[in-house]
Parts: structure tokens; C-alpha cells; sequence
């Protein structure tokens, strides 16, 4: 039987999470240990902390299973696209694209181009972890051939997708919002506008003028690289399949799960069609152990020897142990005793903004989950945005300025460990040049401060 969890003090709370983010941070990005360890630390430390007060083990079971569960989904979606790059790259679709590329895109144009792209086919399929782990990887081959900073080719192409994401009614992060906040789903994109456009305009400007200053490329690397992809893969229009077959079950309105599926098993026919005299066996071992390329180029070998089920293991597990410490961060109570009192005190709007985008950046760096870093927040300070006389829909885009946007960054995330494992750049080394998610944040605290685009309540609703 599980015991009553006694009432924290704002100020214990504080103090276990100041000392949880410190045994994460310190052991990331001061010691540079992965993750897992100092994730799992943490974990450990709650623990301990719980069972001091008395906390029983049920409920410290209770606490862990809540808290994966809310996984259990993007978990499955990962092992998905594990096996998913593994077959695009056997199959040539990525080297199409790369090559595609290299013949349509100018190097001094490449990086607003990448951006333009990815926002392109993130507003198309609303997910960002598709868009990098397909046509961001392409590109992100692209950027390295031509010499450019892995980190900034990364941030450059995260930007991309996270603010298509933003534009897509397909997102999931905006129909979640619209459905915690009571809004339309068009009424929360359009209040995202006054964040989301003037983030994305500058940071294609600045991805452009960087790209302008780091471009020096050598064009016969590139050749080089092209006449390998052409000798060592099956380039062709039918390579394309696939990336078709992803905007087809958008228009379907097919869940990720089955489109996910379905494409692996076309990328593995087209595979199988290309490759005529290919093992079964073989075809298992790419989906599970990841494609390993055997090309006459050490660096396209290392570009393009991805992907597989157990490449998304390390990620797996740093999101188990991330959600588990999530669950029992919610459930002892610590997030609420800490937002609650500081959502009851602001009456100003710059103060409730700052305070509701503080939360929602607290809740991915102590939780790591996109979902909870909009949920959490939201509850906490629904009724202070309408005490202050502001809309549900201020509130609602001020959760994905702090909350959907920023969990890419945070190294322990379910975003960031994603994205960092894909890509193979590390969080930390990508987020300077991950403008759109560093610069949607300040975008909302100006209009919380200047009251640009912040909607209040009409005063006969304020006083309901």
C-alpha cells in the first residue's frame, strides 16, 4: 500500500532540485561524462531523498512507471528510425539526396538552403525527429563534405525543423498545447507567429552570413565524394521512394508509427530489388546492427555507416532513465512546490511570461520531456494568466517558447539525446549555432515586457 506523500516546503524543494540539475551538470558539461551516468545519479539521489521522508518503495514504483509510460511511444519511434536510416542508407535514398544536392545547391547558398529545406518538409510531415533523421542527415553529409562546422550545419538544420515543426497543424507539440490551453489548433499557430517568425527570420540571417564567411570549400572534394556515391550506391529516382512515400501518408494521415513501418519495409523491397543476390540475413543485420558503408573513402565511410535498431540503444536508455527521474520528480511533489507558490505571487505580464518560461525551461532541464515541459507549466499557471488578465493562448505560446523549442538543447533530453545521436554531434557543441530554439525564448520575454502580441482577457472575462 502506497503511504501519503507529506507536504514539501518551497524551499527543500528548491534546494533537491538545484542539487539534482548540479550532479547533471557538473558531471555533462563540466566532467563531459555521457549522460546516462550522471542521469542515473540523480536518480539515485531522489531516491534516497524519498526513502529520508519516509517514502515507501511502492510509491517510489509508482513514480518510475508513471514516468516512463509517458515514453513508451517516442521510445518506439526511435527504434523505428534507427532501422529506418539504416535502410535508406542501404537503398541509396540519402545518397541521392546528397548527390541531388551537391548538383542543385550553391556552397555559399548551402546553409539558409539547408534551413529553407528543412523548414519545408518539417511544416509538411510536423515532426522534427523525421525531418533530421532523413533529409537533415543528407544534408548534414552535405555540410561536412563541403568543410563546414559539423556543430553549425547541425544547428543550422535543428533550427530548420523545430521551426517547420512549428508551422505544421501536424504537430504533435501543437495539438498537444491547444489541447492543455482549450484553444483552436489554428488559434495557437497564429499566436506562435509573434515568436515564431521573427526567430525564424533571424536566424536564417544568420545562418546566411555565416555560411557566407565559413564557405571554403574544395570543389574537387566533392566531386570525389559524388563519383564515390555514384561507384559504391544505386542512385536513381526510384532511391526516392521512400521520401515519397512519407508525404503520401501525411496526406493519409497515417500515425508515425505505420509510416514508419511501411517505409522501412518499402527501403528494404527497393533494397532487395537493387541488391537481387542479398541474404535475408544480411537485410536483418542492416536493420538491427545499422548499414556500414564499404566505399573507397574513409569519410564517406564514417558519414555514412548509421543507423540500426541497436544504435538507438544509448539513446533508449538515457530517455528510460530521464523519464523515471521525471516521475519521481512529479510525483513526490517537487516541480509543483516549486511552481505553484511563484505562479500564485506575479500579477505583471513581463513577470508572468519570465516566470511561465523559466518553468517550462526548468521542466526539460530537470525532466528532459517535451510533453511534461508543457503540461506541468500549464496547469501551474493557467489561473495566474487569467488573474493577469492574459488569454490561454499567451500562455499556450509562451509554453512552446520555453518548452518545445528549448528541449533540443538541453543534453539529458529526450530531444537533445536524439538529435546528438543521429547527427553525432554532440548537444552541447551544436546548441550555440541552434538559433531558432535560443532566440524563440527572448522573443517571447520582449513581447511579455513591450506586450507586443500578448492577447489579454476582455475585462468582463478578467473578472470571471
Amino acid at each position: 500500500m502506497q503511504n501519503k506523500i507529506r507536504p514539501l516546503s518551497f524551499w527543500e524543494a528548491v534546494i533537491v532540485l538545484i542539487l539534482v540539475l548540479g550532479i547533471m551538470g557538473v558531471g555533462v558539461i563540466g566532467l563531459g561524462i555521457s549522460p546516462q551516468v550522471p542521469v542515473m545519479l540523480a536518480l539515485g539521489f531522489v531516491i534516497v531523498w524519498a526513502r529520508w521522508r519516509h517514502v515507501d518503495w511502492a510509491t517510489v514504483n509508482v513514480g518510475v512507471v508513471e514516468g516512463i509510460e509517458k515514453g513508451i511511444i517516442p521510445i518506439f519511434i526511435f527504434i523505428l528510425i534507427g532501422a529506418m536510416i539504416s535502410t535508406w542508407i542501404a537503398a541509396g535514398t540519402i545518397p541521392t539526396l546528397m548527390v541531388i544536392g551537391f548538383k542543385l545547391i550553391s556552397v555559399k547558398w548551402f546553409l539558409p538552403s539547408v534551413f529553407i529545406a528543412c523548414a519545408l518538409v518539417g511544416m509538411a510531415v510536423g515532426s522534427t525527429f523525421t525531418v533530421v533523421s532523413t533529409v537533415g542527415l543528407a544534408c548534414f553529409g552535405m555540410g561536412l563534405t563541403m568543410g563546414l562546422n559539423p556543430a553549425l550545419v547541425a544547428g543550422t538544420i535543428i533550427s530548420g525543423s523545430v521551426f517547420g515543426d512549428k508551422l505544421s497543424p501536424l504537430s504533435e507539440t501543437n495539438n498537444l498545447t491547444s489541447a492543455v490551453m482549450g484553444l483552436n489548433l489554428f488559434t495557437h499557430m497564429r499566436n506562435l507567429f509573434w515568436s515564431i517568425f521573427p526567430a525564424g527570420a533571424i536566424s536564417l540571417i544568420l545562418v546566411t552570413i555565416l555560411g557566407h564567411t565559413t564557405a571554403t570549400v574544395s570543389w574537387t572534394r566533392i566531386q570525389q565524394t559524388v563519383t564515390v556515391l555514384q561507384q559504391s550506391f544505386k542512385l536513381s529516382f526510384l532511391a526516392l521512394v521512400p521520401i515519397i512515400l512519407i508525404f503520401a501518408c501525411v496526406i493519409l494521415k497515417m500515425p508515425a508509427i505505420p509510416t514508419m513501418l511501411l517505409n522501412i519495409f518499402v527501403s528494404a523491397v527497393l533494397l532487395l530489388i537493387e541488391h537481387p543476390n542479398l541474404a535475408l540475413k544480411h537485410l536483418a543485420h542492416i536493420i538491427t546492427d545499422g548499414y556500414v558503408a564499404h566505399t573507397s573513402s574513409a569519410s564517406v565511410n564514417q558519414l555514412l555507416s548509421r543507423g540500426g535498431i541497436i544504435s538507438m540503444m544509448p539513446t533508449v536508455a538515457l530517455i528510460v532513465l530521464t523519464l523515471s527521474l521525471g516521475g519521481l520528480l512529479v510525483k513526490f511533489g517537487l516541480i509543483e512546490a516549486v511552481m505553484t507558490p511563484i505562479a500564485e505571487k506575479l500579477t505583471s505580464d513581463g513577470k508572468l511570461v519570465f516566470a511561465a518560461l523559466a518553468a517550462s525551461i526548468g521542466v526539460n532541464l530537470f525532466v528532459g520531456e517535451q510533453f511534461l515541459s508543457i503540461i506541468l507549466p500549464g496547469r501551474a499557471f493557467k489561473t495566474a494568466f487569467q488573474q493577469g488578465g492574459l488569454t490561454n493562448g499567451a500562455l499556450g505560446r509562451v509554453l512552446e517558447d520555453g518548452g518545445t523549442v528549448v528541449n533540443y538543447l538541453v543534453p539529458w533530453s529526450v530531444g537533445g539525446v536524439f538529435l546528438a545521436n543521429t547527427l553525432g554531434v554532440a548537444t552541447i557543441d551544436y546548441l550555440p549555432f541552434t538559433f531558432f530554439s535560443l532566440l524563440c525564448p527572448v522573443m517571447s520575454l520582449i513581447s511579455g515586457f513591450a506586450g507586443i502580441g500578448l492577447q489579454h482577457l476582455k475585462p468582463q472575462l478578467k473578472s470571471l
